[in-house]
């Protein structure tokens, strides 16, 4: 029996959605940082509109997992990653994913994981605590390592296959959030004329997020 059964609907389906939501989230936020359109929605007020995009963000996120779960399950199991063994492993996968993703958003706030440097809400300095400290983006790590902790506990090769395919998409979004982070900081450090600006300041401190959005 194959391991992969790419007939399923709900397979791409949930390849369609991991690809959908960074895809959704930068050309959101790179209209917003040109033309304020979501902050105009909300009366001219910024921190509203960055908390309706992150509810946005959030929510999509809870869709995409259960669209992944979904096709998880129709999936063929592989007997060979039935074992208990294989189970320890996926949940220290999980609860290490998780970890990075809970204590991300606790050190960089609601503005600052989601978006917020876009709308104008900018961060005074580089984050480097835990778990900044061990990775450069905790964030898209963390949520990786959720995918595959996810399908080794349900013994589905394809969710091995579409973490992989996961972090390909993070991979890509970086490419493009990367330059556009480190233009707005640049372009924000070049026309401040406060004695407090500092190098720290032009750093990419938002390439610190991602959701697991």
């Amino acid at each position: 029996m194959a391991l992969i059964d790419l007939s399923q609907p709900s397979l791409w389906i949930s390849l369609l959605s991991i690809a959908f939501n960074p895809t959704f989230w930068n050309i959101a936020a790179q209209q917003e940082y040109r033309t304020h359109w979501i902050t105009r929605l909300f009366d001219g007020d910024k921190y509203r509109g960055c908390y309706a995009l992150a509810a946005t963000i959030f929510v999509l996120g809870l869709v995409r997992d259960a669209l992944f779960k979904t096709a998880l399950l129709s999936q063929p199991s592989c007997d060979a990653l039935d074992a208990a063994p294989v189970r320890l492993v996926a949940a220290v996968l999980v609860g290490a994913g998780l970890t990075f993703v809970v204590s991300s958003t606790f050190m960089l706030g609601i503005t600052g994981t989601f978006l917020g440097d876009y709308f104008g809400i900018l961060m005074k300095q580089r984050v480097t605590g835990f778990p900044f400290n061990v990775l450069e983006n905790p964030m898209y790590v963390g949520s990786t390592m959720s995918f595959l902790g996810t399908s080794l506990w349900y013994a589905k090769p394809a969710g091995v296959l579409v973490t992989a395919y996961v972090w390909f998409v993070y991979s890509v979004a970086l490419q493009f959030e990367g330059p556009f982070t480190t233009m707005i900081y640049s372009k924000h450090a070049a026309s401040s004329t406060s004695s407090s600006s500092s190098p720290a300041s032009s750093q990419k401190p938002s390439q610190q997020r991602k959701k697991k959005l």
